[in-house]
């Protein structure tokens, strides 16, 4: 069932079947705790000799590997195995809607889907149903390309969110009588989470529907005070570069088809994703900080003076013995156009001030200046970070230095993103690493 008006697909989902431990089965997104191979290990040794979806993803902890090539080999023959063996039985056509409980939130309500590819556009100024909320970094497609281009199944770590204030989406669902699925513990202290099945064409047909209210371009239009922007009906929140990467791949296979029209029922042509409303009470947005290895801060400093000056910007740092003083500082009375970021390195904890930045958020003024000083080091490398205090941790070995930066509101994404585009890269993050969505559901992406 597909309702192209909102780029919507009914998925039909594969899932382990009887015998197999979810508890074991689902690990955590690729892309966290990429600079803590400590965590992986120890997923590894949960997961033992267990059928688990670690033997289907690619931790990017080891993206510098020597052996990358066979690790991507090994994926693709996990997959092939376990829909050989029966690991992985398919489901009937349907939505799962999915409920996850977390140290840091008591309930977070999403539902997954199947979104079309031809619906979304990641390049700047894009103005499509689908969008990225944050700038799209092509040098990070390739490496994903490779694991994606000969994969039989897909495993998604995509939240995409809905601006639903009125919450008509997701939030009824939670008051009807539906099938469970599943019900268990997440492993490293993760959570829980629950999830029920929706194959009831009724259901189904209703949740097309409200989407579709969503996507009205007169109330688009009034919401956003726009005459001349197109719907944005589902903005990323997670995995924007691997829904970028089934895009990529999407727009190959159209091109080498000899058949463009039967192309377009092709299973690569959707992409399975998690619905999460922005207005959800157990969605919350949490910064995401950075850290440099291998770096001489002193030294940055002086190139970061250099830099914000020719950007009509004023640059100062401030030296605090502990971080009682760090806290003071930022509780000051400030100039609402000063962009403070705290940082810390071996033996000192300070605050950047940078006044009359040229970017409206803390993160674009920082990250502008990390691009353009990582460019020509190649000894120093940069690592985004969930959580103060791993950010703390790490910053404060020898050679490195962390940097702390404030939430932003999740009520202004959907605006500024209509008005103003996509935001600096990891600008912002769903939720603490911990509460990162896990791989349990796959689907088929070869006919």
């Amino acid at each position: 069932m597909r309702f192209n008006n909102i780029g919507l697909e009914v998925p039909t989902v594969l899932f382990p079947g009887k015998g197999v431990d979810l508890a074991k089965w689902a690990v955590i997104a690729c892309d966290q705790y990429t600079s803590q191979p400590e965590y992986w290990e120890k997923v590894k040794e949960i997961a033992g000799e267990s059928p688990s979806t670690l033997n289907l993803i690619y931790p990017e902890v080891y993206l510098e590997a020597d052996n990358r090539a066979q690790i991507i080999q090994s994926i693709h023959e996990n997959m092939r195995k376990y829909l050989q063996d029966g690991v992985l039985v398919t489901l009937k056509p349907g939505f799962i809607l999915v409920d996850r409980k977390t140290s840091h939130a008591e309930s977070r309500k999403g539902l997954i889907v199947a979104l079309d590819l031809e619906k979304y556009d990641y390049n700047t100024g894009s103005q499509t149903l689908i969008r990225a909320t944050e700038g799209t970094i092509l040098d990070r497609l390739p490496p994903r390309m490779k694991i994606r281009e000969n994969s039989s199944i897909e495993l998604p770590h995509i939240m995409v969110l809905i601006d639903d204030p009125e919450q008509t989406v997701i939030e009824p669902l939670f008051k009807m009588d539906l099938e469970i699925l599943y019900d268990f513990d997440l492993m490293m202290n993760s959570g829980h989470i629950k999830a029920c099945m929706i194959d009831r064409e009724e259901i189904i047909a209703g949740i097309a529907a409200r989407l579709s209210k969503l996507a009205d371009q007169e109330t688009f239009n009034k919401k956003h005070g726009t005459s001349d922007r197109g719907v944005l009906l589902y903005a990323m929140g997670d995995g924007n570069h691997s829904l970028a990467t089934a895009k990529a791949l999407w727009e190959n296979i159209k091109e080498k088809a000899a058949d463009r029209q039967a192309v377009m029922n092709h299973p690569a042509r959707f992409a399975l994703v998690e619905l999460v409303n922005v207005h959800d009470e157990g969605l919350q947005f949490e910064p995401i900080h950075r850290v440099i290895f291998n770096v001489n801060a002193e030294q940055m400093f002086q190139q970061m003076a250099i830099f914000y000056k020719a950007q009509g910007s004023e640059f100062s740092y401030s030296i605090f013995e502990t971080g009682d003083g760090l806290q003071k500082k930022l509780n000051l009375p400030k100039q609402d156009s000063d962009h403070l970021i705290s940082f810390v390195t071996e033996n000192r904890t300070g605050i950047i001030t940078v006044r009359n930045p040229a970017l409206n958020i803390e993160a674009g003024t920082l990250q502008l200046f990390l691009d353009e000083y990582l460019k020509d080091r190649p000894e120093s490398k940069i690592d985004y970070i969930h959580g103060e205090d791993v950010t703390v941790c790490l910053g404060s070995k020898p050679g490195n230095i962390g940097f702390c930066l404030p939430a932003m509101s999740k009520q202004d994404l959907f605006k500024t993103v209509v008005l103003d585009g996509a935001l600096p890269r990891k600008t912002f993050s769903m939720g603490e690493a911990d509460e990162k969505r896990f791989y349990i559901e796959c689907r088929k992406i070869i006919p």
